[in-house]
Order: C-alpha cells, then sequence, then structure tokens
C-alpha cells in the first residue's frame, strides 16, 4: 500500500497541475508579477497570521495537547494543491494561487521547524528539531506543481485549439474526482487511518471547522482592506482555508514519530474542502451581487 501511494498521489497531483495549467495563459503570471501586492499579502497572511490563529484557537479549546500541536502543524503547512483546484473550481485567480503555493513551498523550509519546535514545547513540554531537505521539497514541488502547470500553459498556447478547448469543460469534473481519489487512499492509508475511532475523533472536526472558516474570512477582509481586488481577494481566501495535508501528516508520522497528530490532519482534511468551497462559493456571490471590482 505504502509504495502504491508512493507513485499514485504524486502522479494524480502532477495530473491536477497540468489540468489547471491548460486553463492559464502566461499573461496570467507576468500579471501577478508586475502587481505584487496580492502575492505579499498572500503570503503574509499564510505565513503569520494562519499560525497565530491557529494558536489562539487551539490555546482556549479543551483538547489533549497533542491534537493542540497537530492543529498548529496544520496551520504551519499552507498551500498545495487542493487550494489550487479549489481556485480553479471557483474561477478565482488561478496564477496567483499557483505562485503562493510556489512560494511557501520555500518559506516553509523555515517556518515550519521555527513553528512546530513552538507548539511542542509549549503543549508537549518537549523541544522537537525538525529538519526539513530545501532539495527533496524542490525536487518534489517542480515535478508535481511547476513543472505540470507549466506543460499545461504551454499546450493550452500552443496545442490545437480544436482539441484543447473540448477539454477544459469535463476537466473540472474530471480533477475534481482525481483529488477525490487521492484523499481516499491517503485516507485507507496506515498514517491516514492510524490511531483513529470515529466514537471518540470526531470531536476535533468542530476546531477544524472553526480555524478553517475563521482563516478564510478573516483573509479576505484583510486582503479588501489592502485593495486586493474581489477575485484576488477570495483565492487568497481558499488559500487560507485549505492547508498542505500530505505535509503535515509526512512530519507527524515520519519525522515527529506522533501518529495522533497526524489524525487531526486527516479530520482536517476531510471537511475542509467542502467548508473552504462553500465559503468561497459565497464570498465570490457576495462581490458580484455587491458588482465589487
Amino acid at each position: 500500500m505504502s509504495e502504491l501511494l508512493d507513485f499514485m498521489v504524486p502522479a494524480g497531483i502532477a495530473l491536477i497541475m497540468f489540468g489547471i495549467g491548460i486553463n492559464i495563459k502566461a499573461s496570467n503570471f507576468t500579471r501577478v508579477f508586475r502587481h505584487p501586492k496580492a502575492i505579499i499579502t498572500g503570503l503574509s497572511l499564510q505565513m503569520v497570521l494562519l499560525p497565530i490563529m491557529a494558536f489562539a484557537i487551539v490555546w482556549f479549546w479543551p483538547m489533549e495537547p497533542i491534537y493542540k500541536a497537530g492543529f498548529i502543524l496544520i496551520a504551519a503547512c499552507p498551500g498545495g494543491t487542493a487550494s489550487n483546484l479549489l481556485t480553479f473550481l471557483l474561477r478565482g485567480r488561478i496564477a496567483l494561487s499557483v505562485s503562493l503555493t510556489a512560494f511557501n513551498s520555500f518559506l516553509i523550509l523555515f517556518t515550519i521547524p521555527f513553528i512546530v519546535s513552538i507548539a511542542t514545547d509549549i503543549f508537549l513540554g518537549s523541544h522537537q528539531g525538525i529538519s526539513l531537505s530545501f532539495w527533496e521539497i524542490f525536487s518534489n514541488m517542480l515535478i508535481t506543481v511547476i513543472a505540470p502547470v507549466l506543460l499545461g500553459v504551454l499546450v493550452n498556447e500552443k496545442g490545437p485549439e480544436k482539441w484543447v478547448e473540448p477539454v477544459k469543460g469535463p476537466l473540472r469534473y474530471i480533477l475534481l474526482g482525481i483529488m477525490l481519489a487521492i484523499f481516499i487512499l491517503v485516507s485507507l492509508s496506515e498514517e491516514g487511518g492510524r490511531d483513529f475511532n470515529l466514537s471518540t475523533d470526531y470531536i476535533l472536526v468542530f476546531p477544524g471547522l472553526l480555524l478553517n472558516i475563521s482563516t478564510m474570512i478573516t483573509g479576505y477582509l484583510i486582503s479588501r482592506r489592502a485593495g486586493i481586488t474581489h477575485r484576488g481577494s477570495y483565492t487568497i481566501a481558499i488559500e487560507m482555508g485549505l492547508q498542505n495535508v500530505a505535509l503535515a501528516i509526512f512530519i507527524a508520522t515520519s519525522i515527529l514519530e506522533q501518529p495522533k497528530m497526524a489524525l487531526v490532519g486527516v479530520l482536517y482534511s476531510a471537511t475542509s474542502f467542502i467548508t473552504s468551497y462553500l465559503v468561497g462559493f459565497l464570498l465570490r456571490k457576495r462581490g458580484e451581487y455587491l458588482q465589487e471590482d
């Protein structure tokens, strides 16, 4: 099962990112970097505000300390393919979403060890050192995100229109199906299902929902106050709500050797995609109703 996951999950993620890339033009990326306010705002919210809000929620929410540390780990792993896909489904700024994922994948090399060390010191009473390989994360990012997206953009720009355009419509449903299959595979794996007891552990869903919804709404409101367009703001909100759960599970099980922390990630991913879709949809419709830019 582990060997199958090692192949299926990266392959599925790469296929999703290729499908997203087919709907992007090179000009979308140049626009993001020509006007960097949105990406700077998004990264600041993900790297600073998201962990702070997670600390505030778990500090007052009664739960085992190991689960508190698990929520901080989730907040320390922003972005990921799920947020890129949801931005695509909700017609947000895909290039901004992918750019945020690319940048925060490098920033977390420094922020995750710092944030998680603080969390384990506070909640577990022990200092847990974390060492993340720059080249391992870079190569993984290159293979599963950057290269597939750029290949998709190239196909969109240079490929025969009569072949490319017909696949864009059904692609939304195909990519969603692939993401669902990846989630099921991870949930059924040893790392995903270990130590899970539905009768007692379901209670962890509620602080997860609070973290998910509150960070999305806060991210949207701050982005609007910063002068980001409505479309850019709800894209940032999606990035705030969906985290890189696969990375969090890997760190919890393989580096920290704390499977109970991984359980938080499994339960968070089980609900956050649906709630992020609903909140993102409502934020998008709010802007359309108020005719915001």
